[in-house]
């Protein structure tokens, strides 16, 4: 199947943009997991319409189900990675889905590391997007520091260039959904807590808290899961910081990918996310009116 629409990130911009979708009765997907910001809020009083607080979690349940009610597709899947081909390809950790346009509605990424060396290696063998730096460590030796299905998925991603690849879990145990087994047979992996990174003019090793080091020419950084900010770097979509950058209609540079909510920076607020989510979906809703139209024009 292909969707019209695939909304990734179930928060109020999500699934706010997927009521306007298919009520315009565009085939919608919303995946993603349940890890919106939102879900640690107690009590919402700002919100409009409700007479008494609504918790976070009441609030997106509801939201979810109203949703689904409608006729969306909803998907408890993590995201992976989002490709671009003639059309969309969305990459989770069950499958892949295709879609004619997508919505990025996955909120702001998780806090950087706490890691000595980290921000000063940052260019000269650290790096965050491994479609964007792979080829230069071909046959190197590097690393891709996480400890979920992402890091998983990002040293997949190196293999083409070398087959020296380490998963440093950071003395997490690895989360990982496809079969453990033969991950060991791709890939080393060290589960050893890392005390710092080291090098003068770019990365030479990496240090661990047991006082042991290894030699190592670039590091990937792929911690817990991916973001709107990773999957931006990859698509090449312009960003400021860690937010994308959208214009008044939530279109990014590239056609047909579209943004909202906390992942775009500006006033982090439930109102704010629904208001931009409905945006999206109106010029989205155009956007696939228009590609029918010129299909079926042929």
């Amino acid at each position: 199947m292909i969707y019209d629409v695939i909304i990734v990130g179930k928060g109020p911009a999500g699934l706010s943009a997927a009521l306007y979708t298919v009520r315009a009765n565009l085939k919608t997907l919303v995946i993603g997991k349940n890890s919106s910001e939102l879900l640690k809020a107690h009590k919402i009083e700002n919100y409009f319409g409700f007479t008494e607080a609504i918790s976070g979690s009441e609030l997106l349940k509801a939201g979810e189900l109203q949703a689904k009610r409608l006729g969306a597709d909803i998907a408890e899947e993590e995201v992976l990675g989002v490709n671009q081909n003639e059309d969309f390809v969305v990459i989770t950790t069950e499958k892949s889905y295709t879609g004619k346009t997508v919505l990025l509605a996955t909120g702001q990424p998780q806090k950087k590391l706490n890691l000595e060396g980290l921000k000063e290696l940052e260019g000269i063998g650290v790096s965050y997007c491994t479609t964007c730096d792979g080829f230069f460590y071909r046959n190197l030796k590097v690393g891709v520091l996480g400890h979920k299905d992402f890091a998983v998925h990002e040293a997949e991603e190196l293999k083409p260039f070398t087959s020296n690849i380490t998963i440093y879990t950071n003395g997490r145990e690895l989360e990982y959904s496809g079969d453990y087994s033969s991950l060991h047979e791709k890939f080393n992996i060290v589960d050893k807590t890392i005390l710092k990174l080291e090098g003068k003019d770019y990365l030479e090793r990496i240090h661990f808290s047991d006082g042991t080091a290894e030699n190592l020419d670039g590091i990937f950084i792929a911690n817990d899961s991916a973001s709107s900010a990773d999957f931006a770097r990859k698509l090449g979509i312009i960003t400021e910081g860690a937010s994308i950058t959208v214009d008044k209609d939530q279109k990014t540079n590239i056609t047909g990918l579209f943004a909202a909510g906390d992942c775009t920076g500006g006033f982090k607020q439930v109102s704010t996310a629904v208001g931009q989510g409905a945006m999206a979906a109106r010029k989205i809703i155009e956007l696939v009116r228009e590609k029918n139209a010129r299909t079926e024009a042929k």
